[in-house]
This record gives C-alpha cells, structure tokens and sequence, in this order.
C-alpha cells in the first residue's frame, strides 16, 4: 500500500489546488469561491493535523466543509464523518463515544455538540481563517488508523447508522481509475459545471465532490435538493449530466418543468435506492433524458454496477429494471445460502468482489436478493433481511413499494413489517402525495387489489405530508416504523379473516 501522507489521491488533490488558483471552484449561495480560497483553508486545516490521526468533521453542505475535509485528506489522515442533523442527543453521545483527539465543525455546532476536554477547530466561511481551541501538536493524537481516509456513515435506512472504513486505494479507484498510481494532474481546469446536492454525510456526496475535485471540475453546491434552486442551475450551466436519487427525481418527473428546463441535460444517474422502471421511462417520455441507475454500497467505496449510455440505448427495452452490468473492475455473481454460485436468471443472494478493493478482492456477500442474466445484468428483487413472512408467505417490502408508487396521486412510499399476533407480521405503508393530488386509503387499496396478491396488501396505510428519510434521499424506515409501533392500529383496510392468501 502507498504511504497514506504521500498517497496519489492526496497528491492529485494537492496538485488541483495548485492548478489555477484564480479559477471558480465551488458556487454557493449564488457565490463562486476560487480554488485557491479552496486551497487556502484546506491546507490551513492540514498544518494543524501535524500527526495524521483521526478527525470528526460535523459535515455540512458548504464549501468550508469541503475544504476541511480535503485538508484532512492532504494531511493522511482519517476523516470521521459525523451528522450534525441525527438529533443532538444522539449526536452528542456520538461524538463522546468516538473519543476521537480532534473534532472540526462551525461554531454553532461545536458549541452544543462537543463536550469539553475534545480539542476542537472552528471553520466560519472561506474567508476566515480556522481557529483551533487548542495547540493541536499538543494534543493526544489518539488511535491513528494508516490507509483508512473516511470512516464513513452508512445511510441507517433499517437501523442506526454504522461506520465503514474506506481506504484512500478505494477511494482512488472510484475517482481516478484502478490506474491512479500513473493519473496525472489535469493540465487545465475543466469547463463544464457540475451540480452536487448529495449530502456530504453520505458517500453518494463525498464521491461527488471527489469526482469534480480531482478532475478540477467547477461545481455548484446546494445545502441540499431543492427544486427551484436546482432547476435553476441546471438552466444556468447546462450540466450535460446530473445526478438525482429517486426521491429526487420523481419530484422532477412531477413538477412543472419541463424538457426547456433540462435543456442541455444527456443523461440522467441515479442510485442510493431502487428505482422502478416506470419513472425512468416516464422521466424519458417526458423530458427525452434516459435515466441510466446504478448499484453502490457504503462498504464498496462506490458503484459496482452500472447502466452506460451505449447499454441503454441498445438493451433498455429487453433489460428494463435492471441496475445495469459490473462496473469499475467489479464481479458479481448469485449464491445459495451455502455459497453455491447459481446460474443465470436465478434468483439468490449477491455477491460481489468490489473493483475498489483490488484485481484480487474477495467475495463479499450482501443481504440482496438478485439475478443476473446470461448478458452479465444484475437485478436487485429485493433485500433478504427485509422480508415480511405474513402466515408463511413471503413479501418483498419493494413489490409493494413498487405498486404503490405507480398510483397516480402518490409521490413515494415505504413499506415495513408490524408485528401480528396472529400471522407473526404483516406490512405497513407509509405514503406521501404528490402536490395538489389526493387520494383515500380505501382507493390505494383498490389500486392494489389489481396489481399484488391479496396476503401484501399492507394491513394499514398511512398518507403522511412527507416520509422521514436519510440524507441520501432513502426513506428512513427506522422511523417508518417507529411510527406505525406508536400509532394505535385503527381499521383494517381489508378483511384479515381466514387464509391471508
């Protein structure tokens, strides 16, 4: 492994700050930053590391942040991504348990979140220099983690989030190519602006400013996805490609806009949750756009699988629904439950040997239940330790979802499992509207009764104004249940005697 203080995704970092300092880097609030603003407060963060150790960063979508973050990253040292917007109580106890020697954020934030005794640096705007709370070089530097450049939160869509450690090689090989060792800093800065409104608590938002950082890609920062204002960027700087997780891009499907306002726009990505093959040919019908979507995973690094434009305009109308073919130097393949590789169009669990992780990568073994055909394309039928049993028969909680959402009047959905005295557990639904539509429960349930068998049809349904999520844009089911445990069970929407079938 390359020493991590001399690693070439740092070198490529520090080569683009230096590229053109002049040049626009990041947009925020209808302001551009240059890079070397960028470069001023990264490398000022990076002096005070003067031991690469592991460091907090309370990351919020803002171009300090960014820089912080890079500054870590030149210092060879380990970025532990915190979530200032869990709640502060569980943040706090976050930030305690970590016990990590040195935590970054804005003022507001450090104030009410770190404990006393945790040495602290403030980071205000670009304009501002950081101010540490204490001689950093005096401070214990704790327990260093060599290689590892992000220990990253996962999206805590079914439970609360854990931390996965991504190595600077993965990272590399995500941004740069499995060849990073002989990349090259670009000779110029690139014209096209990009659009980012991933969060940078997610690695959909990392990976992101990675991308444009070292392709020394200009790019607008929204704090978060925001219709209007991203529509407007789109329009200002004609992206020929944006990124959109579904929950996004079914806002776009149902707004107003329309092919004029993505003018410019080739390709659609999406990815961070499913994604049915209804609102990408919708989406396509509507704005011309083919919506090419992935498969990624905290734990990779990055995409394993993928749509290309040449796929999609050759295998889309035979291929519909799939996530696409191995990606980046990944394998897949489908196993048994004892680890038996099964053959194509065969349902099983996924495995997948992540190209992240080198040319001799293990197999790792997802909770996924997929297929993948004689052409190498990968469908994910849903997630093994999701599965509703409901009186010994199987639901996949994203059938359902999948139905749901194809109501007209219905904006998105979320389907979890309540326990049932009588058949074990049953589903529930939680459902938001798109504007300005309305529908009742019992004509979600019609809807259903034409498109599901009758045992997963969710026991209640719930019309909320808007489904809790992640930062990622994936409903938070951790809290879609949480909310069916509290809610008193009122009448069922259809009859529950005899066989649930």
């Amino acid at each position: 492994m390359t020493d991590t203080h001399d690693h070439p995704l740092s070198g490529r970092i520090a080569g683009v700050l230096d590229l053109a300092p002049s040049s626009r880097a990041i947009e925020f609030d209808g302001t551009w930053h240059s890079w070397g603003e960028l470069a001023e407060t990264a490398r000022r963060v990076s002096a005070l590391i003067t031991t690469p150790c592991q460091v907090g960063i309370l990351l919020r979508n803002r171009p300090e942040h960014v820089a912080a973050f890079l500054g870590v990253l030149l210092s060879g040292g380990t970025v532990v991504v915190i979530n200032p917007s869990r709640g502060d109580d569980r943040t706090r106890s976050d930030i305690a348990a970590l016990e990590l020697p040195l935590v970054i954020g804005g003022q507001a934030d450090l104030a009410g979140l770190v404990g006393p005794g945790t040495a602290t640096v403030t980071i205000a705007d670009l304009d501002t220099a950081p101010i540490p709370s204490e001689p950093i070089g005096e401070h214990d530097a704790g327990t260093p983690l060599p290689g590892i450049a992000v220990r990253m939160l996962t999206s805590g869509t079914t439970g609360p989030p854990k931390r996965v450690e991504i190595t600077y090689d993965m990272l590399a090989r995500s941004v740069i190519g499995t060849d990073f060792e002989q990349a090259a800093t670009p000779t110029a800065p690139r014209g096209g602006v990009a659009i980012v409104n991933a969060p940078l608590v997610h690695i959909g938002g990392i990976f992101r400013i990675l991308q444009c950082v070292v392709a020394a890609r200009p790019f607008v920062f929204l704090p978060r996805f925001d219709l209007e204002r991203w529509a407007a960027a789109v329009r200002a700087h004609r992206p020929g490609a944006v990124s959109l997780v579904p929950a996004a891009l079914r806002m776009v499907l149902h707004s107003d806009l329309g092919p004029a306002d993505l003018d410019g726009v080739r390709v659609v990505t999406s990815g961070t949750a499913p994604l049915s093959a209804a609102d990408a040919d919708a989406f396509q019908d509507k704005f011309g756009i083919p919506v090419l979507t992935s498969y990624a995973a905290t734990e990779f690094g990055g995409g394993v699988a993928g749509w290309t434009l040449p796929d999609h305009q050759q295998f889309w109308n035979t291929k519909r629904g799939s996530v696409g073919r191995a990606s980046g130097g990944a394998r897949l393949r489908v196993v048994d439950e004892d680890g038996t590789a099964l053959g194509p169009d065969v349902p099983g669990l996924l495995e997948v040997a992540p190209g992240q992780l080198g040319p001799t990568a293990s197999w790792v073994r997802t909770t996924d239940i997929a297929r993948i055909d004689a052409d190498g394309f990968l469908w994910i039928l849903g997630r093994a330790d999701q599965a509703i049993i409901r009186g010994g028969f199987k639901i996949m909680p994203d059938d359902v979802r999948a139905a749901l959402e194809g109501h007209p009047a219905v904006g998105g959905a979320a389907v979890v499992a309540r326990t049932d005295d009588r058949l074990g557990e049953t589903p529930v639904a939680m459902v938001e509207l798109r504007a300005g539509r309305h529908t009742e429960v019992d004509e979600l349930v019609d809807y259903l009764s034409t498109r599901l068998a009758r045992y997963e049809i969710p026991t209640e349904i719930a019309v909320v104004e808007a489904i809790p999520r992640t930062p990622s844009g994936k409903a938070d089911l951790s809290a879609v249940r949480a909310h069916f445990t509290a809610t008193p069970i009122g009448p069922r929407p259809h009859s529950e005697s005899g066989d649930p079938t």
